[in-house]
């Protein structure tokens, strides 16, 4: 047990020197940072929201909106279906979500039934990927010729379901693209989402970016009347009245030419004349294809630019557009101009999300958390240290030799891996500075017990390390397991952070506290040949 060979020795002395290298950036100003090369100093600990600062805003699908859009399709899918089939209808109304209407053959109530039934969509089980049976709505019929289009909750909620898996795709790539590192992004409950943004000390542009739906839409400003005269009286059937950012009214058709849906890209910049900002977008084949036909047909006329429901900018069309690319001006800031990019590009979100709670942690409250911890850190190391030497002496020096290493080797996996240190995942490190020697303690008294016994110096050496060796991988990998379940059950990123922290500490813990600590004291044995321990 107490024989290297120069190849493993070399390895770990390898491991050791690189544990050191990349662990070494965390302690680095930012000046010295700049001159190392770019995969070095990029090696360094990420911390979390409570150790750093930064913005907390936990968001909520609204599901009353989502109901009334759906039901909304839902009344206008019934309606294009008995077009198609030329069935008679009065009274299409909408009431809470179920859909009514009357017929005005009775005699086609039958076939009604069929058609509009094809409407439903089987509903399918997330986990089996099975049918469970039910479908998103029911059709039924009364008397009189009479319809009703009911959503059921179970497709109701699997809708909600759907809507915050895509949110938080969405939201992701919009926080992306801010230029931030490590967001926690995550469900929580059925329609919930909590987001935690370290470092991004501006809550409010965090708000604007993610409560914006951003649906965008190209639409013909109407000119049969004046948005003043619909406002007093009524408008076209096929029109409504939108308003502006400062409040101008426009009088805008229904019909949506180009959907947002379309755009593949969209940048922000500067107009070349007046030097304001703007945001340039690019349509994909589809969209580019409908933008000019679109613009050919519209020349001279003001076209809509629509943004959730309100006008950017109405622009006049002067030529047709057949490039398939525009740009979008409105009296942007350059921030504005650059977070409407950002919305375009990511995509619109499926509903409205509703900030539910929000909070902003100070850099000064993440240094205080930093500075409680590194005491706490330094007492456990202190107390580690003086029981270790009053206790075994020279071993004990090479144990805390090995859990400086330890120590060094996590920060060194953390850096590497990309992982967020948190507030929990410190303690985890505090907690990992007693398990590091614990393995020592273990192997230090197999050896003394060996003494006892009779045993020479080297003998009883290499038979306490033979025996702890089973108790210390025992140990190791029950804890190893529990810290997994922590990891993959946690949830939240407290939790997660900690259980990181552990399963480091604990696979480092078996190369130093065993192998480290065994080679040490190999070579102490090699070098002064001892006919009795000092332990």
């Amino acid at each position: 047990m107490l024989h290297f060979s120069r190849l493993k020795t070399a390895l770990i002395l390898v491991i050791t020197a690189l544990g050191i290298l990349f662990a070494v950036p965390n302690l680095l100003p930012a000046s010295v940072l700049q001159v190392l090369p770019t995969w070095l100093a990029s090696s360094r600990v990420t911390l979390g929201l409570d150790l750093q600062g930064g913005s907390h805003i936990l968001l909520e699908v609204d599901a009353s909106a989502l109901k009334k859009e759906r039901t909304e399709q839902v009344r206008d899918e019934i309606r294009r279906v008995l077009r198609e089939q030329k069935i008679g209808y009065t009274g299409l109304t909408i009431r809470d979500t179920t859909v009514q209407l009357r017929l005005r053959d009775p005699n086609d109530t039958q076939n009604a039934l069929t058609e509009l039934r094809k409407l439903a969509t089987p509903l399918t089980n997330s986990i089996l990927g099975g049918s469970t049976g039910e479908s998103d709505m029911t059709v039924a019929s009364a008397a009189d010729g009479q319809i009703n289009v009911s959503l059921t909750e179970a497709g109701l909620n699997a809708r909600i379901r759907s809507a915050v898996d895509q949110s938080i795709e969405i939201i992701r790539r919009r926080i992306d693209q801010l230029g931030t590192t490590e967001p926690t992004i995550q469900r929580q409950g059925a329609d919930r989402i909590l987001v935690q943004v370290p470092g991004l000390q501006d809550p409010q542009r965090l708000k604007a970016l993610l409560g914006q739906t951003a649906k965008l839409s190209f639409r013909m400003v109407d000119q049969s009347m004046s948005p003043q005269q619909a406002l007093e009286g009524r408008p076209p059937s096929d029109s409504e009245v939108l308003q502006s950012a400062d409040g101008a009214p426009y009088l805008v058709e229904k019909q949506v030419r180009v959907s947002g849906e379309d755009l593949v890209d969209a940048q922000p910049g500067f107009e070349q004349t007046t030097r304001q900002p703007i945001v340039s977008f690019r349509f994909n084949a589809n969209g580019a294809r409908r933008f000019a036909a679109t613009t050919q047909d519209a020349v001279g006329r003001p076209f809509a630019i629509v943004l959730d429901n309100q006008v950017i900018s109405a622009p006049v069309i002067r030529e047709p557009i057949l490039g398939g690319s525009g740009q979008i001006s409105g009296s942007f800031t350059v921030q504005q101009a650059n977070d409407l990019a950002i919305l375009l590009r990511a995509g619109a979100l499926p509903a409205p999300l509703k900030v539910v709670e929000e909070r902003t942690v100070g850099p000064s409250l993440g240094q205080d958390s930093i500075h409680a911890g590194k005491v706490a850190a330094v007492v456990a190391a202190v107390l580690v240290a003086v029981f270790m030497l009053a206790v075994y002496g020279l071993f004990g020096m090479f144990a805390l030799i090995a859990l400086a290493v330890h120590i060094t080797l996590m920060f060194a996996l953390q850096s590497l891996l990309g992982a967020t240190l948190t507030l929990p995942g410190i303690a985890g490190v505090v907690l990992t500075i007693g398990m590091a020697v614990d393995s020592n303690v273990v192997i230090f008294e197999r050896i003394r017990d060996e003494a006892r016994e009779g045993r020479s110096a080297i003998a009883a050496i290499d038979k306490g390390f033979s025996f702890a060796l089973g108790t210390i991988l025992d140990a190791n990998l029950t804890s190893l397991a529990t810290a997994v379940i922590l990891f993959l059950l946690g949830g939240s990123g407290p939790v997660r952070g900690f259980a990181v922290t552990y399963i480091l500490g604990l696979l480092t813990t078996v190369f130093t506290a065993y192998t480290l600590t065994r080679l040490m004291i190999a070579w102490w044995v090699k070098w002064q040949r001892p006919a009795k321990l000092p332990i």
